[in-house]
């Protein structure tokens, strides 16, 4: 990437500004090297001057003078200039942006792609969400975001692995299994009741319904007693196949799926606690079996064993974890929603105390999703149990509008999600206005063949063509691909790929409408073909980070 070009100029100058001018200190500064709010300052900047004005003993105006002095040639590079209180602004030429068609045009989707992350394999643990019921909103943001995070960090080159953890066993599966059984025995003509602690969606109504037609004559003999392990495991299979089909539709794949149970089934629950025992973080009170989660900074001691024996939801969680951490993963992601906001120090603390290095599990927290329609707050049902479900905001609004929305916004954020919004066709729209760039430019692929014009190699393409200030735009928002995608990557912020998608598209409607692309002047128009082959390729990979088909025809 071209700002390290400078870094490393920048940095050369200093130890040569050092040796010739007896100056201390100024080697192995930090110093940034980033683009500049104001484009009139050159394409990038750096405040090296400023940082060593202090070591040096100089002011900062002097010590960039010197810098000037010293600095070794950079490729590409028109010119340097000092600015304001010690910065220097480096302005590139017409071979850089060139070079950045060159790469473009020749590499596709994947040609910014870096290896940066090629020594970390992370393991992404997103969704999860209990297989009680079908995934709501909410945890369509949090699936969304996984995905693109995912996307993105692989397109860093970190090796990623996709987990749905899923909580099959507890007391809740419990409370789940009783609520369908009741359902069940309702649509077959009997009395009975939802449990007041147990679930009251509408959905259960229609699974119950399901499970007496399937298998209603098959439980009608079967003693009461023994109803509650074969609803429980019809409704964790109806549960879970809701929760793929739903994850299907919106293109978010999994390439591993953990069960809780199979925590419990294979002794991991009860190692994780001897474990931590053996290394002196459990201690007995109140009949209870707690761990010192505040030696870790947690505010208070946590229950992993009440007083009756039952295991608290932090005791398999610990030990998914420490199963995590067993399987060779470097770095640990797991994306939760809004109500696990308290759960961060404790599973942080259960990490530290397991002894891995509690820096190496991130949590981010996916904030709420309040839906509109034209403005107005979509109502929930006073009904328990009912919510808006991501399977009908898909169905409604379609896959691409949905991913889009749901990423757009950072997830710390609380979002605005208007249905009407996502579903207008117009430019207004930004799933539509991005979507729309990438078919204006297979319809100029289109009426180039239409009308004959072949786009010869790039080799006999004289790029100096491109003048027009709209061209120019669109190459240097193309060469903010890599740096915005390593920028996603690295602050675990996949909604900075839509915004830099947004900025791409407006460049290039931009040179649509001011640039015609197939003229009179045969050497223009083979530059300008080769600069909508570029822009196809910077297209291809915001859609494909973004999980967003590609539209031919719009």
């Amino acid at each position: 990437m071209f700002p390290e070009a400078i870094r490393r100029a920048v940095a050369d100058a200093l130890r040569s500004v050092a040796a010739a001018a007896g100056l201390p200190g100024l080697d192995g500064l930090e110093f940034v090297v980033e683009r500049p709010r104001d484009r009139r300052h050159g394409d990038w900047a750096t405040n090296a001057a400023l940082v060593a004005s202090r070591p040096a003993g100089r002011p900062p105006r002097e010590v960039a003078a010197l810098i000037l002095e010293h600095l070794p040639s950079i490729p590409h590079l028109e010119r340097v200039e000092p600015a304001g209180p010690g910065f220097l602004n480096f302005t590139l030429g017409p071979s850089w942006y060139a070079a950045v068609l060159a790469r473009a045009a020749r590499g596709g989707a994947g040609h910014a792609r870096s290896e940066a992350g090629a020594g970390e394999r992370v393991q992404v643990e997103f969704v999860s969400s209990n297989p009680n019921g079908p995934l709501h909103i909410g945890h369509g943001r949090g699936g969304v975001v996984g995905d693109v995070l995912c996307r993105v960090l692989e397109y860093a080159g970190h090796p990623v692995e996709r987990e749905y953890y899923y909580n099959d066993a507890g007391a809740q599966m419990g409370r789940f299994a009783a609520s369908l059984e009741a359902r069940c025995r309702q649509a077959l003509g009997e009395e009975a009741s939802v449990p007041e602690d147990g679930y009251h969606g509408a959905y259960l109504e229609a699974w119950g319904r399901e499970l007496a037609a399937a298998q209603g004559e098959a439980l009608r003999v079967l003693p009461a007693e023994d109803w509650g392990p074969e609803v429980l495991r019809w409704g964790l299979a109806r549960a879970m196949r809701d929760i793929e089909e739903t994850l299907e539709l919106a293109r978010i794949p999994f390439d591993s799926w953990f069960s809780e149970a199979e925590l419990h089934r294979r002794g991991e629950v009860e190692e994780a606690i001897r474990r931590l025992e053996e290394r002196g973080f459990l201690y007995r009170a109140e009949g209870a079996l707690w761990f010192r989660s505040t030696d870790f900074g947690d505010e208070k001691d946590r229950v992993l064993i009440t007083r009756d024996g039952r295991y608290t939801y932090l005791a398999p969680d610990i030990a998914y974890h420490l199963d995590k951490f067993g399987r060779g993963f470097d770095r640990l992601i797991n994306i939760w929603g809004a109500d696990h906001h308290g759960y961060v120090p404790r599973m942080k603390a259960a990490v530290a105390a397991l002894g891995f290095d509690p820096g190496c599990l991130e949590l981010i927290i996916t904030q709420m999703v309040n839906l509109f329609r034209g403005g107005e707050p979509v109502r929930m049902s006073t009904r328990a149990g009912e919510f808006v479900t991501f399977r009908k905001v898909i169905e409604e609004v379609g896959a691409d509008a949905a991913r889009y929305y749901l990423v757009a916004v950072s997830p710390d954020t609380t979002l605005n999600f208007d249905l009407e919004e996502a579903k207008r066709q117009s430019m207004e729209n930004p799933v539509y206005y991005l979507q729309y760039a990438y078919a204006r430019v297979r319809s100029l692929e289109e009426f180039a063949a239409r009308e004959g014009v072949e786009r010869r190699p790039l080799e006999e393409a004289d790029l100096t063509r491109l003048g027009h200030p709209a061209e120019i735009e669109l190459l240097k928002q193309a060469d903010r691909l890599g740096e915005e995608v390593a920028e996603a990557a690295a602050r675990r912020a996949p909604h900075r790929i839509a915004a830099y998608a947004q900025d791409f598209a407006t460049a290039f409607h931009k040179f649509y409408t001011d640039c015609r692309v197939v003229t009179d002047d045969a050497a223009l128009t083979q530059a300008r073909l080769w600069l909508v082959e570029a822009a196809k390729s910077v297209l291809a990979a915001v859609l494909g980070l973004l999980g967003l088909s590609a539209p031919d025809h719009m």
